[in-house]
């Protein structure tokens, strides 16, 4: 096993990750879902409805509540965050790091965008 797959292991053992199916359920609870995925991907494959695009080398200053840089929906440190990257590996190390900012309610999605396409998930197609 690769040192970076030992991170990322001992990272997602501080999450709660959500599969697609649970990801939908609480966003339609409230949840805050985070695309972090480059402009170039959500080009290609298309987009989740209502999710919020925040790029990720500037992540933690959109979403700590105390930023003057913040998003107005990081309104609370108690916000359910949902990031989301391609395949789920760099939307857990950036939910650990919310964590780690006091966001306790921060986590990821399982097998990202594309798991939540898989499975049949609302998405907003690309323009062609």
């Amino acid at each position: 096993m690769s040192f970076i797959e030992r991170v990322l292991d001992s990272k997602r053992a501080r999450l709660r990750r959500l599969t697609p199916a649970e990801a939908l359920s609480a966003q339609s609870e409230g949840a805050l879902l985070v695309d972090t995925r480059p402009i170039v991907n959500r080009a290609a494959e298309g987009e989740i409805p209502g999710a919020l695009v925040i790029d990720r080398n500037v992540l933690e200053w959109r979403l700590d509540p105390t930023s003057p840089d913040r998003v107005p929906e990081a309104d609370s440190a108690n916000r359910h965050i949902v990031l989301f990257c391609n395949e789920g590996y760099a939307s857990s190390l950036a939910a650990v790091q919310l964590q780690e900012l006091g966001l306790s309610r921060a986590t990821d999605l399982v097998g990202g965008f594309r798991a939540w396409r898989a499975a049949g998930l609302p998405v907003v197609e690309p323009v062609s």
